[in-house]
């Protein structure tokens, strides 16, 4: 698998270069999370970083090259929402066939 050499910015990991795998698109992952464990024994603490354009490319909205930023927040990045997975799979304005 190819890595590539990807700087931290913010936090606990801020200047540290470490090597990232790279998907099937030649990208480093959007969220890199790191597990950090607890010194009591307790749940770890997971540091949330996200993948940034470290600089613009030639052309608009092109970028070879990322780094990741530190969310102090964690926050959940969006997953893709299919139409099978949502609780209520009727679509409105349609009558649900299951009444008799």
């Amino acid at each position: 698998m190819k890595s590539e050499e990807t700087p931290f910015e913010g936090g606990p990991m801020d200047g540290r270069v470490l090597p990232v795998l790279l998907g099937i698109t030649g990208h480093p992952p959007k969220t890199y999370r790191i597990p950090v464990p607890d010194p009591h024994g307790g749940p770890p603490t997971v540091l949330v970083y996200h993948r940034v354009p470290r600089t613009p490319g030639a052309r608009t909205g092109l970028s070879r090259r990322w780094k990741y930023e530190y969310d102090p927040e964690g926050k959940q990045s969006r997953r893709l929402n299919w139409p099978w997975s949502k609780p209520d799979a009727t679509p409105q304005g349609k009558p649900d066939n299951s009444d008799g």
